[in-house]
């Protein structure tokens, strides 16, 4: 019995060490330009990219939407139940029968949310850079979805010539790379990256951030992982403890820019698909020549509220599932991405 015990015990603090051992370090601040954070995502990533660059307007100054709809989707449908913003968000904002919600009123409701100040004032979004993309052959966000998407920024009165819509690809509900082991170009499954022979990560920041340099052939900074767990702040996110950035190395040493990846649903490194999206899909190369650190954040699938590890687009995470604030500021993912994002803006040690 005793023997049994020291056994267990030895057994026990081995897995304390290794616990610490693999315990990621702190999100390190980098002095990197504020003025030049951008965002973009796929599937539930886009729905958060939208949201997070429409509600956090005075610091961001892009974002890339693939296969997602307009900000505040899930609310623009008024249904009786607790769950309506939930059905909302998996019919109506996804492959809705008749009309998808409306962009012009999403706008209105941003519009009310920044009286009310809860978002930042709208005014700020005349001046973002937009990517939006809609493969023709998606059936899980279908592309009449999507073009609400651009309807909305066109109410927000960003000009035409600061947008790239794309809707012309026979593309299904993946983030598109030139990777010969990815899926054709028009599948709709996971882990839904789909080779359509271009890499569609260097079209999303070079549309964000204007002429940029040859993605480099060989990486020279680090791939790191962080503790996101930190920025919970007490309360419950969906984050895994772990997140990701890609640092080139310039970057360690001088001031760079900013962006943000949101993985769609299963996409989460502890899903099948491993580190295949934040190794493979061509942000880190285009980052490292062009002075650009690389976040991605991740979520936990959760079996009880949010089983397909999914970004919150339509309440999960908030404390009153009646009236979800997933689109506010100080909603409990919004305000764990922007403490990261000022941690990364914030001068180094």
């Amino acid at each position: 019995m005793r023997l049994a015990l020291l056994r267990y015990m030895q057994l026990s603090a081995l897995l304390i060490v290794a616990h610490v051992s693999h315990a990621a370090a702190p999100l390190p601040p980098l002095g990197a330009d504020s003025a030049q954070n951008t965002v973009s995502g796929l599937s539930s990533g886009a729905f958060m990219a939208a949201q997070f660059s429409v509600a956090n307007s005075a610091s961001v100054a892009g974002a890339g939407i693939v296969a997602g709809g307009p900000f505040y989707c899930a609310g623009l449908v008024r249904m009786n139940g607790v769950e309506r913003f939930l059905i909302t968000a998996t019919t109506q904002c996804m492959r809705p029968l008749g009309d998808a919600p409306s962009g012009a009123l999403a706008f209105q409701a941003a519009q009310r949310f920044a009286d009310q100040g809860l978002i930042d004032p709208v005014d700020n979004l005349k001046r973002q850079r937009l990517y939006i993309f809609t493969g023709a052959a998606d059936n899980i966000v279908l592309s009449k979805v999507v073009a609400q998407t651009l309807a909305f920024y066109k109410s927000a009165g960003v000009p035409d010539s600061q947008v790239r819509y794309v809707n012309n690809v026979n593309a299904g509900h993946a983030l598109i790379t030139a990777n010969p082991g990815d899926l054709a170009c028009s599948a709709n499954a996971a882990p839904n990256l789909n080779n359509c022979g271009f890499v569609q990560s260097w079209d999303i920041l070079r549309q964000l951030y204007g002429q940029l340099k040859t993605p480099a052939s060989k990486l020279s900074g680090q791939l790191k992982d962080f503790d996101q767990s930190e920025f919970a702040q007490k309360g419950y996110t969906g984050l895994s403890d772990i997140g990701h950035v890609y640092i080139p190395a310039v970057c360690a040493k001088e001031s760079c820019r900013v962006h943000v990846v949101f993985h769609g649903c299963t996409q989460e490194d502890s899903n099948s698909i491993g580190n295949r999206f934040y190794t493979t899909t061509g942000y880190n190369e285009l980052a490292d020549s062009n002075r650009i650190v690389v976040l991605y954040p991740q979520i936990r699938a959760d079996s009880e509220r949010n089983p397909q590890g999914c970004w919150d687009f339509w309440g999960y995470s908030g404390k009153d599932p009646t009236e979800p604030n997933y689109y506010a500021k100080n909603a409990p993912q919004m305000s764990a991405i922007r403490a990261m994002l000022d941690r990364l803006n914030s001068p180094r040690n």
